[in-house]
């Protein structure tokens, strides 16, 4: 329920803006990233905001530090990678999506045919589980099928026994790693792996500030600066056990290139079909005041129209994105042979 803007209505509409602030991490006046959303009342959607970033990927290392993210009921914010124009064949990674005020991160993969995790990944790789899936309905009689329940680890947007364009979805081990919890932390940070020469995609999320690594801690606060011999390189295998881990490439259930020509996306949306058709679960009293023909989306839709008090919390207060490739020397041959080294 939202029209994404140009640049200069964003900018007009003060719904997307690079502002100082004081950081109460450094103590200092840092600059923010801010996107946030407006009423629009001819239309009745909500003017919105969407970045999309120019370069492509193959693989990398991606950090956000995020002070605070879109919150609340009928808000469905995202920071993802993906290749629309050939969307699932290059596929699709959620790094951070919340809808209806949801408090567990998830990562999610949406790709082609034959990626499936299914004994391919160990539990003692990941601190989380697979979402499970059921109340799919019976191919016969289109009734719920609650007797039967499985976990979300085929990757295929059609894969049997999952919604449709469910992905396989590994959610975290805590309740407090999205959403209002950790806006109330001061933010926190979304870390992805995706090695396709180690053969592993791998999610952390890590909030409060307290429980980052030094490692981390320290790669993030010298990435900026001139003199790279100050700054410090991430190390993700100091980062402890991540929540989410997916095998692709050789040997696994996932060749590596259901992933490539990727890009860095945020949004902001409201309802659809993703946060509208579960607002009747999850966000029960305000279903219960805006109620259309009981229709969770209409209802989704009118809520949000109402433009309510709660909707100031739907915003992206941004500190940084910080993306890392792993480079790739050919030493001189010698008389006995040349190898590869990876730094």
């Amino acid at each position: 329920y939202n029209t994404y803007v140009g640049k200069g209505v964003a900018k007009t509409l003060e719904i997307a803006s690079v502002r100082k602030d004081l950081d109460p991490v450094s103590t200092k006046e840092e600059e923010f990233v801010y996107m946030s959303s407006s009423p629009n009342d001819e239309k009745g959607l909500r003017d919105s905001v969407r970045l999309e970033g120019k370069r492509r990927f193959e693989r990398g290392l991606f950090l956000l530090d995020v002070r605070h993210m879109p919150d609340g009921c009928g808000v469905w914010p995202a920071f993802w990678l993906t290749d629309e124009a050939n969307w699932p064949r290059n596929g699709e990674v959620d790094i951070l999506e919340g809808v209806n005020g949801q408090t567990v991160a998830k990562t999610a993969l949406h790709t082609s045919d034959q990626c499936d995790m299914y004994a391919h990944v160990a539990p003692y790789d990941k601190t989380g589980e697979w979402e499970w899936v059921t109340g799919i309905p019976e191919t016969f009689t289109g009734e719920p099928d609650f007797k039967t329940a499985k976990a979300a680890d085929n990757c295929w947007v059609m894969a049997q026994h999952q919604w449709a364009n469910e992905g396989c979805t590994a959610v975290h081990d805590r309740n407090n790693t999205l959403g209002k919890p950790v806006n109330d932390n001061g933010g926190g940070v979304y870390a992805l792996e995706w090695d396709p020469e180690n053969r592993y995609i791998k999610s952390w999320v890590f909030s409060p500030r307290s429980d980052m690594p030094e490692n981390l801690i320290q790669s993030i606060d010298t990435a900026g600066l001139e003199d790279k011999s100050q700054k410090v390189m991430p190390d993700p295998s100091t980062w402890g056990l991540p929540y989410a881990y997916f095998a692709i490439g050789k040997d696994t259930g996932c060749s590596a290139d259901h992933f490539k020509n990727m890009r860095i996306v945020f949004n902001l949306a409201f309802c659809g079909n993703v946060s509208g058709n579960r607002f009747f679960r999850e966000c029960p009293k305000e279903s219960k005041e805006f109620n259309v023909t009981n229709d969770p989306v209409l209802t989704c839709d009118a809520y949000i129209k109402s433009n309510p008090e709660a909707l100031k919390e739907a915003y992206w207060k941004i500190k940084g994105v910080y993306v890392y490739e792993r480079e790739f020397e050919t030493p001189e041959k010698t008389d006995k042979g040349s190898q590869s080294q990876e730094e």
